[in-house]
């Protein structure tokens, strides 16, 4: 671009890139060369796109198989990440998902290695869970709650067991079943050997 006439509105580009460092220049014309280099690579695309493919893929057939444990056991359904969203969504529907949280708040206050910590998120759970009228008060009998009570004196990381199990077992006897029998859950399971046969049948 030519700038030698008076007025030329070129002029003050030109003027503006004089006084630029020269380091500025050169990594502007760096990071062109580079994009110039990325554009003309067309296979770079595709093989992104393959490997999300394929990582979708793996992932799905991941989740058949977890969603078709999930009524081997409870505890299968509590190791899947998966499973326990699937259960609190339908434990949504019943209002009775405090039993769920309460159950994953407790396992998470058992990493709790601060003793400070300990105390503080215990008296937190006991006020959000199990005290009466508590705002998310699960459904454990009055002695479990009075000893609950006593065990927050001395907080450890052992102080809801008790009535972690009893709202374990619950879940268990009550809800998992329902959960298994839920349309839901049928519905995820069609899905899911539907899946299977169709990867059986392509291979």
């Amino acid at each position: 671009m030519s700038c030698w006439m008076p007025g030329c509105p070129a002029l003050g580009v030109c003027r503006g890139l004089a006084a630029l460092p020269i380091a500025c220049l050169e990594r502007a014309k760096d990071l062109k060369t580079r994009l110039g280099i990325l554009l003309h690579k067309p296979e770079l695309g595709h093989r992104i796109g393959t490997s999300s493919k394929l990582q979708l893929g793996s992932r799905q057939r991941d989740s058949s198989r977890d969603v078709l444990e999930w009524r081997e056991s409870f505890d299968q359904l509590l190791k899947s990440k998966s499973g326990v969203t699937a259960f609190h969504t339908f434990l949504k529907t019943e209002f009775s998902e405090e039993n769920l949280d309460f159950w994953l708040a407790c396992e998470d206050f058992k990493k709790t290695r601060s003793k400070t910590k300990l105390a503080s998120k215990a008296n937190r759970i006991f006020e959000e869970f199990v005290q009466n009228e508590a705002p998310r008060e699960v459904n454990i009998d009055h002695e479990t709650r009075e000893i609950t009570r006593k065990n927050l004196s001395g907080a450890t990381s052992a102080c809801f067991n008790e009535a972690q199990a009893k709202t374990r077992t619950l879940m268990e006897k009550d809800s998992y079943p329902r959960f298994l029998k839920s349309t839901s859950y049928q519905d995820m399971t069609k899905q899911a050997t539907s899946r299977g046969i169709s990867k059986r049948s392509h291979t």
